[in-house]
């Protein structure tokens, strides 16, 4: 209670300027679904006599100030009918609003995603919002609808590689994507080694992706932030729904503790490619194993009027065993309590206690080696955030959070009769702190600006050894420091602000800035991310990387709403980006420093979107032209070179058509420009061993990257308490067999010749799942 009553204080002290004119009154309230009791982010409060227009929060909440009088409302979401409501402000009022599901059957094939977070009106500009009903009819891999590979449609997002869940934004690395579940961090959002992601679609309420202009509320992440609401739970009946697929199956049950009260929700998946592995006759194969496990659950409670408390966790585990011989099993855990608290009709209070693990164990055994690897990060995090809304031309922010990191870099353990010695690398401990304060001002009906900053610092704890290196990258001395004490802080301040012109009520142009700082790092000389590669914290000699960046936006509506063009287009110059030094070895390295060398980036493109909706036939174009680059003194000659992520092109069509109540038909194409990568320059020989030899860091291209998916849907019952169908999925179509590696090799019969090896993992692949619902 204390620190609400402190955090509210300064809320009050510092915006003490605004005043009122006249005598106005507040009329605030939730927006729910009436059918489950849902609440509904980012549902429209327009006040049709003054046009004036607010948002619900993320927990549903809204509040406007207006003079006294007597007001119509018009609330509006996607899928769900307007709502309409005569409101006499004489007083206070608060005004819970119930929205119904939209009736129309063709309300299944409006894609809304784009839109939702895309308003001509509003300041948020480089925001993409998704909920499942928009993207249940995208044709998937292996029929499972995926979130983050429904994102990587969108522009300015890329896929990180064929079949991976990774994405990169905006020229960042895989790394600089904050990944929230129910604001907990995920820190490796990927299953079956990216083949699927994390999150269970069935489970999951509501995304929002930020690119750019990110509100001071989040921070840790120099590219994006992608925020992933869970379900709260019907809180009106027991429901049950679930799909069986191909290779996995998932389950979900919802239901009232408490009519109107309270709620809980499970939601549980599991895959069986182990079955197909054992039912091959080669031995190769049927002595592995791989699979994966994942558990949504969620609670929460209303205390009267004015607080509202959940609890939600995810549990998730994946498995991969070569025959015995290498075991790999990772995974993520995570939980939030939280609790949301009415201070009046213009003050909301969301106070966060959250708990995010992610881990990987390794098991090799070859001969008599018996070698054991254990890597963890592990944090705790609590934040207080309170919202405040005193008229209709102010929406402030304040809010402070601490977090506490714990890193396991990787614990070697060895048998005793093992070649190799045991190793504990030093565990990293660290505070992460940040103070942030934002206001969402509309200025006059034309302009609108969004100013705000976060203050953040970073300390880094003993106990352990920290090293100073000279220019080599060779430790020259050591310093000790104890268990609990501060070693070095790092401090930043990290501005925001946008502004939003509307020259008519279609068209408008943004603008914004925002600048990142990072200071957990993922650490990888692979072509593409996995399980194994290494988060560590800012050090002495690991900087906290920071960005800044630029963005302009043109925003257009089309006949009536029905079309939609959007065109962005940004600059981002990076601080301190870290890559590895030629021939280091980043994975047995305690002074991981040692290996790495520090530079600087840029990145910057243009994004274009056009988009149809609200007919039978939906769906969307877009193209992201991009570059970037880095430089970093010993790669490259210290010239500008291609960052891993750069792609020059990238095109995303996705169609959707209703063919009538039963059939719902699906397309997408994808084409990019081949990833930059390091192919060897020559060769040489020694000891009659072959070695190649490398002199531009990501000097060359893969090939080009296209394919064609096909989806359909097909509705077996659609009755009030119970629906089913049948999902139908082409993956590669045309059987395009795109480059997933290209390896090198001597030719057998001539040796003085070299082969380049290209390996594709997909070439078609059907599928079909059953879902259902009661």
């Amino acid at each position: 209670m204390f620190l609400h009553r402190s955090v509210l204080l300064c809320f009050l002290l510092l915006f003490s300027f605004v005043v009122f004119a006249q005598k106005k009154f507040t009329l605030s309230g939730t927006v729910t679904s009436k059918k489950n009791g849902e609440s509904l982010i980012g549902a429209t409060i327009k006040v049709l006599k003054n046009n004036t227009t607010v948002t619900s929060n993320e927990y549903g909440f809204y509040s406007i100030t207006l003079p006294a009088g007597k007001y119509l409302l018009e609330v509006s979401f996607v899928d769900m009918n307007k709502h309409t409501k005569e409101v006499s402000l004489d007083s206070n009022v608060v005004v819970n609003i119930f929205m119904d599901d939209n009736a129309n059957t063709l309300s299944e094939v409006v894609i809304n995603a784009v839109s939702k977070g895309r308003k001509v009106a509003g300041t948020q500009m480089g925001v993409e919002h998704l909920s499942m009903q928009e993207i249940k009819n995208i044709p998937m891999l292996l029929g499972e609808r995926d979130v983050m590979k429904a994102i990587q449609l969108l522009p300015g997002i890329k896929s990180a590689g064929e079949g991976n869940s990774g994405i990169y934004v905006r020229g960042g690395a895989a790394d600089q994507n904050l990944i929230l579940l129910d604001e907990a961090p995920v820190y490796n959002a990927s299953h079956l080694l990216g083949f699927f992601s994390t999150f269970n679609a069935d489970a999951v309420k509501d995304i929002t992706v930020y690119k750019a202009g990110m509100p001071a509320q989040y921070g840790g992440r120099l590219s994006s932030v992608i925020d992933i609401r869970m379900n709260d739970g019907n809180n009106q009946r027991f429901t049950v729904s679930g799909g069986l697929g191909l290779i996995s199956s998932k389950l979900n049950i919802e239901a009232p503790i408490q009519k109107d009260n309270s709620s809980f929700l499970l939601s549980g998946r599991t895959t069986y490619v182990d079955v197909f592995l054992k039912l091959s006759k080669d031995s190769a194969i049927n002595r592995n194993a791989l699979g994966f496990y994942d558990l949504n659950a969620k609670m929460n409670y209303t205390l009267g009027k004015k607080d509202h408390f959940f609890l939600s966790g995810y549990f998730g585990s994946d498995h991969l065993d070569a025959g015995g011989n290498f075991k790999l099993k990772w995974g993520n855990s995570t939980g939030t309590l939280r609790w949301n608290h009415i201070y009046s009709n213009r003050i909301f209070s969301n106070t966060s206690l959250i708990y995010s693990n992610f881990n990987y164990d390794i098991t090799i055994k070859n001969g008599t080696n018996d070698v054991k690897i254990f890597s963890e990060i592990k944090d705790w995090n609590l934040k207080e955030e309170l919202q405040w809304n005193p008229n209709a031309s102010h929406r402030f922010r304040i809010g402070v959070n601490t977090i506490y990191h714990a890193i396991r870099p990787g614990d070697v353990t060895s048998s005793a009769t093992s070649s190799f010695n045991s190793i504990q690398f030093q565990k990293r401990y660290s505070i992460e702190n940040a103070a942030y304060f934002s206001d969402n001002f509309k200025l006059n009906e034309k302009i609108s600006l969004l100013y705000g900053s976060r203050f953040t610092s970073f300390s880094l704890l003993g106990k352990g050894n920290f090293y100073n290196l000279n220019a080599n990258g060779k430790i020259i001395d050591t310093t000790k420091i104890a268990k609990g004490k501060i070693f070095k802080t790092y401090f930043n301040i990290e501005p925001r602000l946008a502004l939003s012109y509307l020259i008519n009520s279609t068209t408008s142009v943004k603008s914004s800035y925002v600048r990142n700082t990072q200071n957990l790092h993922l650490i990888s000389n692979t072509t593409s991310t996995n399980p194994t590669d290494k988060w560590v914290a800012s050090t002495n000699n690991i900087k906290p990387e920071i960005s800044d960046q630029v963005s302009i936006g043109y925003y257009k509506d089309f006949s009536s709403g029905k079309y939609e063009f959007t065109a962005e287009t940004y600059y981002k110059s990076m601080q301190h980006q870290i890559d590895y030094r030629d021939g280091s070895d980043v994975t047995n390295a305690d002074a991981l420093e040692t290996q790495l060398l520090y530079g600087k980036g840029r990145a910057y493109g243009l994004e274009f979107l056009i988009k149809k909706k609200l007919t039978r036939l939906s769906g969307w174009i877009s193209y992201t032209l991009s570059k970037t680059e880095k430089k970093i003194a010993g790669i490259n000659s210290g010239k500008w070179y291609n960052a891993r992520q750069d792609r020059t092109h990238d095109i995303a069509v996705v169609t959707m058509y209703q063919l009538n109540n039963k059939w719902t038909l699906s397309a997408n194409w994808i084409f990019y420009t081949g990833d930059a990568i390091s192919f060897p320059s020559g060769k040489y020989s020694i000891a009659n061993q072959t070695y190649f030899y490398y002199t531009e860091r990501n000097g060359y291209r893969m090939p080009n990257y296209h394919r064609l998916d096909l989806g359909a849907v097909r509705v077996l019952k659609k009755r009030k308490n119970y629906s089913s169908e049948l999902t139908f999925s082409l993956y590669n179509a045309y059987g395009r067999e795109n480059a997933y590696t290209i390896t090198f090799r001597e030719n057998k019969n001539d040796p003085s010749k070299t082969e380049a090896v290209r390996t594709a993992l997909f070439k078609y692949i059907p599928s079909v799942s059953y879902n259902f619902k009661f």
